[in-house]
């Protein structure tokens, strides 16, 4: 592509040429926001060649959401490639990745790269040689170690499997396969502290024993077996792409293609990459904690067929019929959402007593208004309400996923805010659940207790809020929380929750740093690195484990490495708790000094000033990074008497603080 195209069909365009066409194109955008994958790319290459890269990197995102070939995605892949070469894209995180490959990666690599860049991931990659996967973790001097990779993607094909076609010790022989891939996946941690990703196995259909290979002992059994047992008992800091699914998505006579083994070792077709590469790319952005934290829905049309205005509770199609049955079935999986920790939050255009009729009143509503973090009614436009919505639930625009049925509310969201994801949702209501299943931006990789709970959570954040509005100063607000915290050492009953927080957080971060499971594993096992974490709890519920500080002795100093705190309990003096824990902590091992770092970000503007506020000295800065530091010897300890200890009965016990400390700076 090189910017002419549909765009400006003279042979040698000037720049005003192309410019011109560009416009006349994007006047010619309908209200629907349909472009297509072909002009998509043609824009983006226009873009590129008016000095546009911004503009030409977003018309190539859209180009890789409309791709639906293999050929479409290597072109915009090939283009992608060319771009980057020229100027990186913006992106939410940049992560270096290796892909280890028990087969010829070759054609999959440049799509990862650029699903990557789709889910907001830009990817420098390591590509092994076909078939090194494990020579380059066991060789501690592989070109695999030197590259430092955060992460480690093991695309590997069930050929590579030690398993024989028939065993009279199936679990014995799959035992020591596992055991194979666990000592992988430590060499992986140990040597690069780099979180893995590992591909599963796909059973081939070709099987000699037919329908009875899954009585037996059969490889094709113990494939299976496998593929459960990694899944059940591999170590945090693996997370897995569930290829056989993907296999069974597109089907494996999509998925196998023989001709491509025997020709260049290729053991995923190349019709089936682009859903690999997706897949991979979502885990990954899962995985650096970029997942979208808040589906936004609207409701006529989307939760229910008809108009609630209009047509009354009785007129609402939901239940008894196929199309209402299929409105009833998508709830259900939008509660399944829920249950891992997706918040859902409503934004109708309808009076919100009419809104809330069907969830108060239809006898056949799977989802209620207790399921919602956030419900906005009213007649603003939808962009207005997603501002509203992001607001009162402390998130980024990008954390947020609007599901609208409507193609003129889905493009006017994409034109005012390109933050937001859009799913692209059919005209047919019994598309729905597929649809949703196919967006890849919900992707999870852990479960913890918080997120089980987190709707809970954000409606306790929603009624401190209005508590807020009722009391009359901040203190007395504060005071009347009722507030209460537990600081703890990491331990392995929380250190997933602890890696899942500081790899998700980003407002409040002070440094961006952002070790994973394993580095966090071998941190807390050095003397000299002291960890706390943080649980709220205040008269609305228990908020969970919402901050965590890692620092390390530094002769009579402690220095602050990584500090970070979620976003649903700032403005509670929570930090200041922390502080005080940690000025605890620094006094018991004789330290005299606090010292921590402020490095800016993209996001992290909010705590520039903590240090400042919790009364620390501006000691350096270097190009806007600043240095601070607390004199515990001549100031003594700082104190939060807003927040209590939490008791090991769950009790509030009256505040006690050492006659030394002294008030948190106001």
């Amino acid at each position: 592509m090189d910017g002419a195209g549909i765009l400006a069909p003279k042979l040698d365009p000037t720049r005003e040429d192309l410019q011109r066409a560009l416009d006349r194109q994007l006047k010619a955008i309908p209200a629907s926001g349909a472009v297509g994958f072909e002009r998509s790319l043609e824009i983006a290459a226009a873009c590129r060649q008016l000095g546009q890269p911004d503009s030409a990197y977003g018309w190539l995102r859209q180009a890789a959401l409309e791709a639906e070939t293999f050929l479409q995605w290597q072109a915009a892949a090939l283009t992608f490639r060319d771009m980057r070469r020229e100027a990186a894209p913006r992106a939410r995180r940049k992560a270096r990745v290796a892909v280890l490959g028990s087969y010829t990666t070759s054609q999959l690599v440049p799509l990862l790269g650029l699903a990557a860049f789709r889910e907001g991931v830009d990817v420098e990659i390591y590509e092994s040689r076909y078939g090194q996967y494990s020579q380059d973790l066991i060789d501690p001097e592989s070109e695999l170690h030197a590259f430092h990779p955060e992460v480690v993607i093991l695309a590997v094909h069930e050929g590579t499997l030690r398993l024989p076609e028939l065993s009279d010790d199936p679990d014995g022989a799959v035992g020591a396969e596992l055991e194979r891939w666990r000592e992988l996946w430590a060499l992986a941690s140990e040597r690069s502290s780099a979180r893995v990703i590992q591909h599963t196995f796909v059973t081939h259909p070709a099987l000699p024993l037919g329908h009875m290979a899954g009585r037996l002992g059969s490889r094709y059994a113990m494939i299976q077996m496998l593929n459960s047992r990694m899944m059940r008992e591999a170590p945090a800091e693996v997370a897995f792409v569930d290829c056989e699914r993907l296999a069974s998505w597109c089907g494996k006579r999509a998925w196998f293609d023989d001709r491509y083994w025997y020709l260049t070792k290729q053991a995923v077709a190349p019709d089936a990459l682009p859903l690999l590469a997706c897949h991979t790319a979502a885990v990954l952005a899962a995985t650096l904690g970029l997942s979208r934290k808040c589906l936004v829905l609207d409701l006529d049309g989307t939760l229910w067929g008809g108009i609630i205005g209009e047509d009354g509770l009785s007129g609402i199609t939901l239940g008894g019929g196929p199309a209402g049955e299929a409105f009833v079935d998508f709830q259900s999986f939008l509660l399944g959402l829920k249950k891992k920790g997706i918040l859902l939050a409503v934004a109708s255009r309808n009076d919100d007593s009419d809104a809330r009729l069907p969830f108060e009143k239809h006898p056949d509503m799977r989802l209620r208004l207790a399921d919602f973090a956030a419900f906005v009614a009213g007649w603003k436009d939808k962009a207005s309400d997603l501002r509203d919505i992001a607001g009162e639930l402390g998130l980024g625009l990008d954390g947020l996923v609007l599901v609208d049925d409507s193609p003129v509310e889905r493009a006017l969201v994409r034109a005012q805010l390109p933050e937001v994801d859009v799913v692209e949702l059919p005209a047919d209501p019994t598309e729905y659940v597929r649809t949703l299943t196919g967006y890849l931006g919900l992707e999870t990789v852990t479960l913890t207790d918080e997120d089980t709970r987190r709707t809970e959570q954000y409606v306790a954040r929603r009624e401190a809020s209005r508590l807020a509005g009722a009391t009359g100063s901040l203190a007395e607000f504060h005071r009347s929380l009722e507030m209460s915290a537990r600081v703890t050492p990491f331990d392995q009953q929380n250190m997933a929750r602890v890696a899942q927080l500081i790899a998700k957080t980003n407002q409040f971060n002070l440094t961006g740093r952002r070790p994973g499971l394993a580095e966090l594993n071998a941190l807390v096992r050095d003397p000299n690195t002291l960890h706390l974490c943080l649980r709220l709890r205040d008269r609305f519920g228990d908020h969970g484990l919402v901050s965590v500080l890692l620092g390390r002795q530094d002769g009579e100093a402690i220095e602050i490495d990584v500090w970070v705190m979620s976003c649903r309990v700032l403005g509670r003096t929570v930090e200041a708790k922390m502080i005080e824990h940690l000025c605890r902590e620094a006094a018991a091992r004789g330290s005299r000094r606090v010292r921590g770092t402020y490095i800016p970000t993209t996001r992290n503007e909010l705590v520039r000033d903590l240090y400042a506020d919790l009364g620390f000295e501006l000691i350096a800065d270097t190009a806007g990074t600043t240095t601070w530091e607390y004199d515990l010897s001549g100031r003594g300890a700082i104190r939060n008497d807003l927040i209590a200890e939490w008791a090991d009965d769950g009790s509030r016990p009256a505040v006690s603080t050492p006659e030394d400390a002294i008030a948190l700076p106001r």
